[in-house]
């Protein structure tokens, strides 16, 4: 099946205590069906310190459930993808205002 949401899509978090923030896809697991984005679900990492890096503190983005985000349109808002086919091309398009994307 196609990917509706995929890496380099801004998307706003609909669900959890990241809810209404928004940022870019940086990597998606399809298999998971998890993506990390930037800024979002971000967890504190303890690196003890060695030669080559100091340690200490680390805020980390973890992965955040697909089905929680949902893709930015052209308004800012929240919106789900369709797929049409545009000539030979199968596009993804928003639903709210039908722009591809």
């Amino acid at each position: 099946m196609a990917a509706k949401l995929r890496k380099g899509d801004k998307v706003i978090v609909l669900a959890g205590k990241d809810k209404g923030l928004t940022g870019e896809i940086k990597s998606v697991d399809p298999k998971a069906g998890k993506a990390v984005v930037e800024g979002v679900n971000i967890a504190i990492r303890h690196a003890k310190q060695s030669q080559s890096s100091e340690g200490g503190r680390t805020p980390k983005p973890m992965p955040i459930q697909l089905s929680n985000l949902a893709i930015v349109d052209a308004n800012g808002k929240a919106t789900r993808v369709g797929f049409r086919m545009d000539g030979e091309n199968k596009v993804r398009f928003a639903k709210t205002t039908g722009d591809a994307l």
